[in-house]
């Protein structure tokens, strides 16, 4: 996420308002990077749209499950800055640059990342009970911990994990949501990264602070 081609990206900000999914009783939401706030649940209206577009496309019994959507950059930058002190602490002899360019690999820097945007969604499959499916690793795994694993096209894994990644991979590319290589479970549309795969002159997300509103009502739920 910190290549100059991702970085130099323009960002056109369209105004489009963040959403809460959990309005939408449509898609299963994972609580497990449930903030104090709720934020984790909100989506730009554009990236909820297609999302809902990309469950009428699953096979019967497969369903899409949410695990995290909007991040404030506040949380965002600490995810950065606590995986970057991983890296230099297991890898004492590299440079600051080294160290970006690796961490940025996992984790999004703040000032660009799609998750602060509200373009970014981490998403699974769960089967007609409920159970998440066979995806290779589970979400959110680091490439030291997976050993590559997560890379979405990672050849170490299993026939029936490279089967279910195929399946989410198709029903969210057809609905026009875009995969980050390096991560199987997140996806975008709108933002900076977006903008450079689809070859789009310009991102229609930029960083954006959740309205003071939206995180009480949410709290209060």
């Amino acid at each position: 996420m910190s290549d100059r081609r991702v970085t130099t990206v323009a960002v056109q900000e369209c105004g489009e308002r963040l959403v809460n999914i959990r309005e939408h009783g449509a898609i299963q939401v994972d609580l497990r990077k449930q903030d104090t706030d709720g934020a984790f649940a909100f989506l730009r209206e554009g990236v909820l749209e297609r999302l809902l577009h990309a469950q009428t496309l699953l096979p019967d019994g497969t369903r899409l499950l949410f695990i995290e959507g909007y991040r404030p950059p506040a949380l965002q930058r600490r995810y950065f800055e606590e995986y970057a002190d991983q890296l230099r602490r297991s890898n004492p002899d590299w440079q600051p640059e080294q160290v970006r360019e690796a961490a940025s690999r996992f984790v999004s820097p703040p000032e660009i990342a799609p998750h602060s945007a509200g373009a970014a969604v981490d998403v699974t499959l769960v089967d007609r009970h409920g159970h998440e499916m066979d995806m290779g690793t589970r979400v959110n795994a680091s490439p030291e911990e997976s050993n590559g694993a997560c890379y979405t096209a990672a050849s170490t894994i299993d026939a029936q994990a490279r089967a279910n990644r195929d399946t989410l991979g198709r029903a969210l590319s057809a609905a026009g949501l875009i995969n980050y290589g390096t991560e199987w479970w997140h996806w975008s549309w709108g933002d900076r990264y977006w903008a450079l795969m689809a070859q789009r002159p310009s991102a229609l997300y930029g960083p954006v602070e959740l309205p003071q509103h939206r995180t009480t009502a949410v709290f209060e739920e």
